[in-house]
């Protein structure tokens, strides 16, 4: 094995996926085109999974990363030398050896940072620099941010495109915007970082239920961007409030899985499992947000997550507290997963017909009617209601219509447990 290599001690998938804006970052401060440096790390990413996989991973892979996407721009821009003289001087500059060290004191952070602004340039229309985003800092594939959207993957492929396009005709430059640009793009930037610790959260396809390097990636972007808004607009209570939803969510981490990786629903968990330092300081910073003033959807939804949070039992929990704060919610939001989550609350407080009947609206919205969560959701509230059969048949379905394996088989598990005890009642 080479010296300059060492065993993997991570999946390579996990790694590359942790690099890659880092790297993207880095090649497209450099050489200020994003399509290309995106097509340079992508072309570096497929190098590393077959040479890594075979030698295993360099001492400093992101330095490796960076050199082998540094010298495809290069190669790409030698192309273009015969019509663009002054961008072969700067290939020229570019085919040094780069040594690894060169990367060790690199401002990962920052260019990261840089990037996800950048993506949200208010050149691109909100959508597609949301799902550029995604793709460039989060990482996501272009199936993961339509089913993020709920549109179709190859409506999603075409507005990514189209981004790219709006990018390099505008000529956006690669730097940290000023506080007012940061004010303008912030909201755009937040949705984005909210999207990403979702599908880290809760995968929408594979066969692990969360995606660790997702979540955690988009609590220290949140974290970068909190801190930056203490310093200039310390009035922006939103950044505050998506950061505490982000860690009174992610404290129930371990305990939404059992040791074979199956699926523990919120009633089930072990509260013991629970973070209790990161819940602490998700409380702490919605409680101080909320008394500032206007109040988000963001805000909202962590104080209902610190509600869900607080409770020591799940028979203590305050529905008609959560009940009261997805009302507020509804009227700020048209997301459809709100209403879904506020007829459930509402079946908490009113009973599973009051649910049944707030989950019928939703089934004239495309948005979220073929989606498996309100198969789910309609047959949980159906086996509240005693229809064992019409939530067997709604948990299959849901089952059929989910990619992530975990939510796949709890689904099947527990049509299954329902279908049995209707053939023998008295288990």
């Amino acid at each position: 094995m080479n010296n300059n290599f060492v065993p993997l001690d991570v999946p390579i998938e996990h790694l590359l996926r942790t690099l890659t804006p880092q790297v993207l970052g880095t090649v497209v401060r450099r050489f200020g085109d994003f399509a290309a440096a995106e097509d340079a790390v992508q072309e570096a990413l497929l190098a590393a999974a077959l040479q890594w996989r075979r030698d295993g991973s360099p001492n400093n892979p992101r330095a490796w990363l960076t050199q082998v996407a540094f010298r495809r721009m290069a190669d790409h821009i030698r192309s273009e030398s015969a019509r663009r003289r002054r961008e072969s001087e700067v290939a020229q500059a570019a085919t040094y050896t780069i040594e690894a060290t060169d990367f060790e004191t690199a401002p990962q952070e920052d260019d990261t940072l840089v990037l996800l602004f950048m993506c949200c340039h208010p050149a691109l229309t909100p959508a597609s620099a949301i799902a550029l985003t995604l793709r460039a800092v989060g990482g996501l594939t272009t199936a993961e941010i339509a089913h993020a959207f709920l549109v179709p993957e190859p409506t999603m492929a075409q507005r990514i495109s189209r981004a790219k396009q709006s990018i390099k005709k505008s000529g956006i430059r690669f730097e940290l915007p000023n506080t007012k640009e940061r004010t303008q793009r912030l909201r755009t930037v937040l949705h984005v970082l909210y999207l990403i610790f979702n599908e880290g959260y809760t995968s929408s396809v594979g066969p692990t239920l969360r995606r660790a390097d997702l979540s955690h990636e988009a609590i220290r972007l949140t974290r970068i961007v909190h801190h930056l808004q203490l310093a200039n607009q310390p009035e922006a209570t939103e950044v505050a409030g998506l950061l505490a939803l982000m860690l009174l969510t992610d404290a129930r981490r371990l305990a939404r899985t059992s040791a074979e990786g199956e699926l523990i629903p919120l009633a089930q968990q072990d509260r013991e499992l629970w973070d209790k330092d990161q819940i602490a300081e998700g409380v702490a910073l919605i409680s101080a947000t909320l008394p500032k003033g206007s109040v988000g959807p963001y805000q909202l939804q962590a104080a209902i997550a610190a509600v869900h949070d607080e409770a020591a039992r799940t028979e203590d929990t305050d529905w008609p507290q959560i009940l009261a704060l997805y009302d507020l919610l509804r009227r700020m939001s048209d997301n459809p997963m709100v209403t879904l989550n506020h007829a459930i609350a509402a079946a908490m407080v009113h009973g599973a017909a009051k649910g049944l009947e707030l989950l019928n609206v939703l089934r004239a919205d495309a948005r979220i009617a073929d989606h498996h969560r309100l198969d789910a959701v309609r047959a949980h509230l159906l086996e509240l209601a005693g229809d064992r059969e019409g939530a067997v048949r709604h948990f299959r379905a849901a089952a059929g219509k989910t990619g992530s394996l975990p939510e796949r088989n709890y689904l099947l598990t527990q049509a299954a447990r329902l279908d049995r005890t209707a053939t023998n009642p008295r288990e």
